[in-house]
């Protein structure tokens, strides 16, 4: 039915005879000549019709927005003074001979053009149009091309594309599963993968050597703007490499796909520990177009008279840190308060200031309510250390070290972007040492990746001090968002039982929950590792979008449910049956 795309004519087209098929996304009547913008997925061409075509220009007369129509004509030069640079197809027109309406159309609930303000409840429920809009098109444009240069760099690089089971057991990778229940196996579950994991480390024990996948996966968590309750990951795995050359080959992946798609170079990843991360930007995922860093100054405030910095100062699992904000003085007393109040949500009990006004006036310089409680000496051992300046302003955290960094790291990226001190550059590294457990809060040892990666010590020193035990895990962050996270596995009975026992997973359990990967380790697995990585993160970087929510096509809301088909939704007692399950009645709320 057509000859071309609406978006592929230019000048190249001019007196030739076309066919386009689309939609109305304009209809304007100049003065007996009837303009026709008409869209499909690769843009738009303007379509004039003039009253010497009788029969298609009573047509053109009839249509309306969104009617799907194919249009046949002339591609022609536009008249001196109606180009329009704007668009890609802004120098040629089509002079229509023929018009057939394929379809009529309502009026739509939204207008598709960008500058539409459209709730996102709308949008949702009306995907089916949301993503005609040009600017949604493009973006899933562009995310198709991505996965394809992502699979032919891995098909280059001797890596197979295997699918791996999406009905499988439970296991505890740090969120809640989605369960299946089962027909066949009456009070028996299956579960959604959180990831491939563990099928992935069996193909390496398989000899498939090098795997890849873009993998669907599900966690039942609360939501954020970068989560969902299904995504999509670029999952890898590799045998006989270590963590260096697998992320070597992995920085080559995105730098390729960034300059084959964007024209964008990447200079150098520069590689910084966990700990490192932590200290200097309170994130384990710190973005580095900021220049802004924590500074500790415990050593300082241990013996203050201000309770609020000597308490944790003299606290081993406590931090006091500074956040110099340069001619950040300018900050109002109403946005010093709004910013107390977001560093609450991370669990901050206040957010202690000093304004620079003056640093060559000495104390009279500056601007405080703690200032009297901090003494000279300290004050001026502060300011040198901070190398502070004239409209400087310097925040303060001061408690527990994860509220510390949570917080504080939280505040170093709002008042950044509040005071434009995020530079417009691309700012890659990889964030490496991690430690292998962290402490949940009833002191019980969980793993901070998965409890499949390998430690940087032996068995032995695992199990004697696993509070201290590094991984040989690494992530790679992208302007403060983690773009993948991966490791080196586990590929010896012994290690992975020293882990569980750690974890407290009994030897029962273990067997239980991770049997077959147990087997697996037991019959030469060879030494492997991957990564993953969140596609729909790097769609949603790649095109400057706000939201995940944006770069997929049929996303859920943030309450987990799909305004387009209702879905989550009742089922039929006859199938409950079938399951054998029956549902608890609910009470009614009071």
């Amino acid at each position: 039915m057509r000859s071309h795309y609406c978006g592929e004519l230019n000048e190249s087209h001019v007196d030739q005879d076309v066919s386009l098929c689309g939609w109305v996304h304009r209809r304007r009547d100049h003065g007996g000549v009837i303009f026709l913008d008409v869209r499909d997925r690769e843009g738009i061409s303007q379509v004039v019709y003039d009253p010497d075509t009788v029969e298609s220009f009573a047509i053109a007369e009839g249509v309306r927005n969104e009617f799907v129509i194919q249009v046949k004509g002339r591609v022609r030069l536009r008249p001196e003074g109606t180009i329009n640079e704007e668009m890609p197809t802004g120098r040629i027109e089509i002079l229509g001979k023929e018009l057939v309406v394929l379809n009529a159309a309502e009026s739509p609930p939204m207008q598709l053009d960008e500058h539409a303000e459209v709730g996102e409840d709308v949008r949702l429920h009306y995907r089916y149009i949301d993503l005609r809009r040009p600017e949604m098109a493009a973006k899933l444009r562009f995310r198709s091309k991505v996965a394809n240069t992502i699979r032919n760099f891995l098909d280059s690089n001797g890596f197979l594309d295997i699918e791996t089971p999406l009905l499988t057991k439970a296991t505890p990778e740090g969120a809640r599963d989605y369960l299946v229940p089962s027909r066949t196996h009456p009070n028996r579950f299956f579960a959604l993968p959180q990831s491939p994991q563990l099928f992935k480390q069996i193909l390496m024990a398989s000899g498939m050597d090098r795997y890849y996948q873009i993998a669907k996966c599900f966690r039942d968590e609360d939501l954020r703007a970068d989560r969902q309750p299904e995504f999509t990951q670029i999952d890898v795995e590799t045998s006989f490499m270590d963590e260096n050359q697998i992320m070597e080959i992995m920085e080559e992946m995105i730098r390729h796909t960034f300059k084959s798609l964007m024209g964008v170079e990447f200079g150098e990843f520069p590689q910084i520990s966990h700990a490192e991360a932590m200290r200097r930007y309170g994130s384990d995922k710190p973005d580095l177009r900021i220049d802004l860093e924590l500074v500790d100054i415990a050593d300082l405030m241990k013996s203050v008279e201000f309770k609020v910095f000597s308490g944790p100062a003299n606290d081993p699992d406590s931090r006091v840190v500074a956040l110099r904000v340069p001619q950040g003085g300018s900050l109002t007393r109403k946005i010093i308060d709004a910013y107390t109040e977001y560093v609450g949500i991370y669990g901050a009990r206040g957010l202690a200031w000093i304004k620079v006004n003056d640093l060559d006036a000495g104390i009279e310089g500056l601007q405080s309510p703690i200032l009297k409680f901090m003494g000279t000496e300290v004050i001026e051992s502060l300011l040198s250390t901070l190398n502070a300046e004239s409209g400087d302003i310097i925040f303060f955290g001061a408690d527990k070290e994860k509220i510390v960094n949570e917080a504080m790291g939280a505040l170093r990226i709002k008042v950044a972007e509040d005071l434009d001190l995020v530079k417009d550059e691309w700012a890659p590294l990889w964030v490496i040492d991690f430690p292998m457990f962290e402490e949940d809060g009833e002191g019980n040892l969980t793993s901070l990746h998965h409890p499949f990666t390998a430690p940087a010590c032996d068995a032995e020193t695992l199990e004697n001090d696993p509070k201290s035990a590094l991984s040989r895990a690494y992530d790679m962050v992208l302007n403060g968002t983690e773009l993948g996270g991966g490791s080196i596995r586990i590929n010896q009975p012994t290690v992975q039982q020293a882990v569980f026992k750690a974890l407290g997973i009994s030897d029962e359990e273990a067997q239980e929950k991770f049997g077959f990967l147990l087997g697996a380790l037991s019959y030469g697995c060879p030494p492997h590792g991957g990564i993953a990585f969140g596609f729909d993160r790097l769609i949603m970087l790649m095109t400057g979008s706000s939201s995940i929510r944006e770069v997929i096509a049929f996303p859920k809301t943030q309450s987990a449910s799909c305004p387009l088909t209702d879905a989550p939704g009742a089922v039929s007692a006859k199938q409950l049956r079938e399951l054998n399950i029956r549902l608890r009645e609910q009470k009614p709320s009071t």
